[in-house]
């Protein structure tokens, strides 16, 4: 299996593209749905990564794909400017799932 990048920007993509991974470059909600679609057709890919503003700008998409498709894995990584989570995003997420306080 294979893993493909769309990203939002050049800097992401070349970085990825240094590793050995595939991807694209896209901007627009229409962008996004065309590569979405050409990947989802593609059966040797089987995680694609997707910068973290398609994630705040598109959900449906992404929501979509990710609920009517067992393959691929979609995992939303952080671009050249770092995610746009809290820096305790992560102890956040563990006292609102178990009401602990760490």
């Amino acid at each position: 299996m294979k893993m493909y990048l769309i990203s939002d920007n050049i800097d992401t993509w070349t970085g990825m593209r240094l590793s050995g991974v595939e991807g694209a470059v896209v901007h627009t909600r229409e962008e996004l749905k065309e590569e979405l679609d050409k990947v989802l057709a593609d059966k040797e890919i089987g995680i694609i990564l997707l910068t973290e503003k398609f994630g705040r700008e598109f959900p449906e998409i992404i929501d979509n794909v990710k609920l009517e498709h067992k393959l691929p894995l979609i995992v939303e990584i952080p671009d050249r400017h770092g995610t746009g989570r809290k820096p305790d995003f992560i102890t956040s997420y563990v006292n609102e799932a178990i009401g602990l306080k760490l």
